[in-house]
């Protein structure tokens, strides 16, 4: 819609801000009217209209086969799509147009805003099917009607109310209509069932809805007031309303086809198993982060174990044996109290590199800096955990290799993340390089190395099926750690 806007007519942003408020709403006057509606906007010359917007009905079969969006129709050619226009007023006049052996019957309401007239709905209802309408059906027309006259008027859609689509109640949901006084006229089958599931005994109509819904609910007495209110309809407003292990969302909409209010409208759904769903979700997140929280409790424990058993040992090996594990199971221990932090099975791996770097480098405090370049970017857990170890295994053998006893130096970790094309998943690619000593002569990395290296092979390519290298750094000095990755296309972050 904003591409066809901007190209064929001179409406501004705001009216386009407009005509997208109007677009979210009108499925609600397709269900009531049976019928689908089309929104023509005049181009920029006066000489044509253009379709911005369609919309078919849920509650009747369509009237317009094909896709009516960007069609071009010359001024003159649907008399009532001008008179709509010029005249601002709703056009009913005029025989049923037959399409494809259909009979339609069209109506064009101009759509206001500030007292100018935007652009005409034609609202197309298929008149195949048509039969003596029942009360339901009569209640839906009467709506759609009023619903018309405001959005003529340009006091709907309501300005600045802000919706989910894909979460308010729609027609088929339950509808309950009210008059001015907030008393029920008319209760549709779902709705009905809805306020039998809150705990109603008795027939709704005839009743106020406000008061009703305030006795079923739960006894909050700031709340009751508002609750009243929004169940008689005086404001367009949404809320929940949960009574008897059932949650029943409410949508008021105030009726006011001549500027004042007649009634209202009272869109619901019967939600209790989604709210139960998410209830269940959120119980089963907090039990997945208390697990990991506890798994980085047993791993520090362990941890300080070790530690402890290597300030006891004589032997100087025996000791950096420990050492090394410590670290390990702190690289470990890391990436789940990240994740016992999040709401979903992946981290943010920039702050556990950088966490790692730190823990390594305690090592050789004040000798050897470090630092992070690039964006590692979200990480799932089953790559997390493994790259979290390679990373400290890497950093702590250019420490302990790279560098004498009191030498000085840096090592610089990098990351450069690239999407997949196709089915093709996307690159991870990680560097370790110092500018320590460098590789002694005629060393393999893929075959030879120390305990910490076969580490490094055995995740690289046997968990994470990646390649690994070790090669001299570029300028002669230091050493250069390659390891390229697959890793899933980066989620954005949904904390």
């Amino acid at each position: 819609m904003n591409d066809l806007v901007r190209q064929h007519t001179a409406l501004t942003d705001t009216d386009l801000e407009w005509l997208h408020l109007l677009v979210s709403e009108w499925q609600l006057l397709s269900d009531l009217s049976f019928a689908d509606l089309v929104l023509w906007v005049p181009t920029r010359d006066g000489t044509r209209y253009v379709s911005v917007a369609q919309m078919r009905p849920n509650t009747g079969p369509t009237s317009h086969q094909d896709d009516m969006v960007g069609h071009l129709v010359p001024r003159g050619r649907r008399p009532l799509l001008d008179a709509a226009l010029d005249e601002g007023r709703i056009v009913r006049e005029g025989d049923p147009e037959w399409r494809e052996e259909v009979p339609v019957r069209v109506e064009s309401i101009p759509v206001r805003r500030e007292g100018s007239v935007l652009g005409v709905i034609a609202r197309n209802t298929n008149l195949l099917t048509v039969r003596t309408p029942s009360r339901l059906e009569l209640t839906y027309l009467q709506s759609a009607s009023d619903l018309a006259q405001m959005i003529a008027a340009g006091s709907f859609p309501f300005h600045g109310q802000q919706l989910d689509i894909d979460h308010i109640p729609r027609v088929g949901d339950g509808l309950i209509r009210l008059d001015a006084d907030g008393v029920v006229q008319y209760a549709s089958p779902n709705a009905l069932s809805a306020y039998h599931r809150l705990g109603l005994a008795t027939e709704i109509v005839g009743l106020h809805l406000g008061q009703v819904t305030a006795e079923l609910a739960p006894s909050r007495a700031p709340v009751d007031e508002a609750l009243v209110k929004l169940a008689s309809g005086w404001a367009p407003r949404g809320a929940e309303v949960e009574a008897n292990d059932c949650v029943v969302q409410l949508r008021a909409i105030p009726l006011k086809p001549k500027g004042a209010r007649i009634g209202s409208l009272i869109l619901l759904r019967d939600i209790t198993e989604l709210r139960r769903r998410e209830r269940e979700l959120m119980t089963k997140d907090a039990t997945i982060r208390e697990i990991h929280h506890r798994v980085k409790n047993n791993l520090q424990t362990v941890a300080a174990l070790l530690r402890l058993q290597a300030r006891r040992m004589d032997s100087d090996r025996g000791r950096e044996a420990l050492n090394e594990a410590v670290r390990r199971v702190g690289s470990i221990a890391i990436v789940h109290e990240t994740l016992s932090q999040t709401l979903d099975e992946s981290v943010e791996f920039d702050e556990i590199a950088d966490r790692v770097l730190a823990m390594v480098a305690e090592i050789s405090p004040g000798r050897v800096t470090g630092h992070r370049t690039g964006h590692f970017g979200v990480l799932e857990a089953e790559v997390a955990t493994p790259l979290s170890m390679v990373l400290t295994e890497v950093l702590q053998n250019a420490l302990e290799h790279g560098f004498g006893p009191g030498e000085q130096g840096s090592i610089e970790v990098g990351a450069v993340r690239s999407a997949g094309v196709g089915k093709d998943p996307g690159r991870l690619l990680v560097t370790v390089q110092d500018d320590g000593r460098g590789l002694p002569e005629g060393f393999q990395a893929k075959q030879g190395g120390n305990l910490g290296l076969q580490i490094v092979r055995t995740l690289v390519e046997g968990e994470l099926g990646g390649e690994f290298d070790m090669v001299p750094a570029p300028g002669g000095r230091g050493t250069r750690v390659v390891f390229d990755l697959p890793v899933a296309a980066e989620k954005r972050d949904k904390r």
